[in-house]
């Protein structure tokens, strides 16, 4: 199965990209494409460049989409919602296709320094993304990250470990299924 993966975040630190790559190791033996946000760089959008097409990059997201079978991606929260970098290409791929997910089966996560974990932001998604497209089987938020997250060992709080393990297990018995 191919997997479209990111990160909602244009940080080259990013936390949920961390995240999305612990994730991804659970799932060897799929072609993964894991996307850097940083590469569709666009335009903020408007109207008023809409008039004159659309960026070469929102199509190309949309058509990773088109050609996974799952999409796994973590999102940042900035000041309580999407950050700008995921949303700028979110609204010029809605623009084009407002399925953007294309019905595809998400595993949808979050992270953040704090204690919520991100909350905000996936209470936001998990309202929104499935009125585009998303089929959200299983989420997943790591609160305190710095405290729970560990570069070498990925989630090193047993509590949290315990509980991706199974998200994880659900999804893929859900996409098998």
């Amino acid at each position: 199965m191919k997997i479209f993966a990111f990160a909602g975040s244009n940080s080259s630190t990013s936390i949920n990209k961390q995240l999305v790559k612990f994730v991804l190791k659970s799932f060897e033996g799929h072609e993964i494409n894991l996307i850097d946000l940083n590469d569709y760089n666009m335009p903020v959008f408007s109207v008023d460049l809409e008039k004159n097409g659309f960026p070469q990059e929102a199509q190309l997201f949309l058509d990773h989409i088109a050609s996974s079978d799952m999409i796994i991606c973590s999102l940042a929260e900035n000041n309580r919602s999407y950050s700008v970098a995921f949303k700028n290409v979110f609204d010029w791929a809605s623009r084009i296709n407002v399925k953007v997910f294309q019905d595809k089966p998400m595993l949808l996560m979050t992270t953040s320094p704090g204690g919520y974990g991100g909350g905000n932001v996936m209470a936001e998604a998990q309202k929104f993304f499935p009125q585009f497209g998303a089929i959200i089987k299983e989420t997943f938020s790591l609160p305190k990250f710095y405290e729970n997250f560990d570069q070498d060992n990925g989630v090193i709080s047993p509590e949290h470990l315990n509980s991706l393990k199974e998200k994880i297990a659900d999804f893929k018995q859900q996409i098998s299924s």
